[in-house]
C-alpha cells in the first residue's frame, strides 16, 4: 500500500529520511509527544529508551514527533534520557498531529483528578521534573499518541484519552 502523501512530508533530523521511506523499510513506533516541558512525555521518553533494545530487536524504529522548532531542544531531551541518537520530526505547527487525528485536549483530559496525582508520580516520584508551557518546547493543551506504521498502513495506535496515560509500548509493537 503506499503511504498517504504528507509521510514524505515528515523527515527525521537525525537523517534527512522520510516517513514514509523508513515505514517502507521496517515497522516504525511512531510517539507523538504533547511538549519538553510535560512530565508525561519525559516519562514516556524514559520508558522507550529503557526498552528500546527490544523494540530494534524485533525489528523496529523508534520516531518521536514533537513541537520544539529548535532541533537542539529536542536532542537535549533524547541526550537527557540516554536516547541519542534517536529520529525525531519537528512539527511546531501542529500539521502532523492534525494528520493524525491527534487535537487538542479537553479540560478533563488535562486536569482531572488523575492528571494531578499522575503528575505528581511522574514528575516527582519518578524524578522526571515538569517546566512550564513555552513555545520552544511545545504545546501543553496538545494531546499525544502512539502509532505502529509499515508499508503505507497504521497497523496499530493507542491514541490517550487523558493527558496522564501511560501506554504499553511493548504490547503496541506486538505485531
Amino acid at each position: 500500500m503506499e503511504s498517504p502523501s504528507f509521510w514524505n512530508e515528515m523527515v527525521s533530523a537525525k537523517n534527512g529520511e522520510s516517513l514514509s521511506e523508513m515505514a517502507e523499510n521496517q515497522p516504525i513506533m511512531l510517539v507523538f509527544l504533547r511538549f519538553f516541558g510535560c512530565s508525561f512525555c519525559r516519562e514516556a521518553i524514559s520508558d522507550i529508551a529503557k526498552h528500546r533494545n527490544i523494540f530494534e530487536s524485533k525489528g523496529f524504529k523508534v520516531v518521536f514527533v514533537h513541537m520544539a522548532p529548535d532541533v537542539a531542544v529536542a536532542e537535549k531531551f533524547f541526550k537527557k534520557y540516554k536516547l541519542f541518537p534517536v529520529d525525531h520530526i519537528s512539527d511546531p505547527e501542529k500539521r502532523f498531529y492534525k494528520e493524525f487525528g491527534l487535537g487538542r485536549g479537553t479540560p478533563q483530559q488535562l486536569f482531572g483528578l488523575m492528571n494531578w496525582i499522575r503528575g505528581v508520580q511522574a514528575a516527582v516520584v519518578e524524578g522526571h521534573g515538569a517546566e512550564l508551557e513555552s513555545p520552544e518546547l511545545g504545546d501543553g493543551f496538545q494531546m499525544p499518541g502512539v502509532f505502529v506504521l509499515h508499508k503505507g498502513e497504521i497497523i496499530r495506535s493507542f491514541i490517550h484519552s487523558h493527558a496522564h496515560d501511560r501506554p504499553d509500548y511493548e504490547e503496541i509493537c506486538q505485531i
